[in-house]
């Protein structure tokens, strides 16, 4: 068995939550400028979160629930996800983002994964409160892996990491196998390999026996 810890928006999705949030109140191009900045390691991680979580304050909890709705998985992700799963390896989605669009995205899909670490955006009267909580705010997602892999009694050297942006950093330079999906500038040195599709990626997995080939 593996772990496979994938990155979720820019990765397994193409879609960007806090943009397609900020449609709801005119705020998604103010967020896509913050997010571009963040996955491109000219801000914090962190900072950008809080940023684009503040300019959300207000927003109805059906807006938002509308948002999650619209979020979608890459073509092929479902189908790899389910490969993976199939095959016996722990699949976990490891984002910065929020935990309703990546279930909503899944959902749509019917496909499961075996965890999600994640963040939300805390609701209060029915609106967003402009607040953001959870576990990797700071962008930690190499001790989020390390703490995976250790809960699995899973050697490092078995883990596998895909992303794309800067937040990805820690975890993509911890793992065995660091796979970049279409990954920013500042990105691509940490990565062991670099695809930029679904049906790319499934072959790499086959490549390092990670999925049989002759299936």
């Amino acid at each position: 068995m593996r772990i496979i810890a994938f990155d979720f928006d820019g990765t397994l999705s193409d879609s960007e939550m806090t943009v397609l949030l900020g449609q709801r109140n005119d705020t998604a191009e103010k967020m896509a400028d913050i997010t571009e900045r963040a996955m491109n390691d000219e801000m914090s991680y962190a900072e950008s979160l809080r940023s684009r979580a503040r300019l959300l304050e207000g927003l109805e909890e059906e807006l938002a629930e509308e948002a999650y709705g619209e979020v979608e998985l890459r073509p092929g992700a479902a189908e790899l996800i389910q490969r993976l799963r199939d095959h016996g390896h722990e699949v976990a989605i490891f984002t910065g983002g929020f935990k309703r669009g990546v279930e909503r995205a899944l959902e749509k899909e019917g496909v499961e994964v075996d965890d999600i670490v994640s963040n939300h955006l805390p609701i209060k009267g029915g609106r967003l409160t402009g607040d953001v909580e959870g576990s990797l705010i700071e962008g930690t997602k190499d001790t989020a892996l390390e703490n995976y892999a250790a809960a699995h009694d899973v050697d490092m050297s078995r883990t596998v990491a895909v992303g794309d942006g800067a937040n990805d950093l820690p975890m993509l330079e911890v793992a065995g196998l660091s796979v970049g999906f279409i990954p920013k500038d500042a990105v691509r040195p940490a990565c062991d390999v670099v695809v930029s599709s679904m049906s790319r990626l499934e072959k790499v997995f086959e490549g390092y026996n990670i999925l049989d080939a002759d299936e």
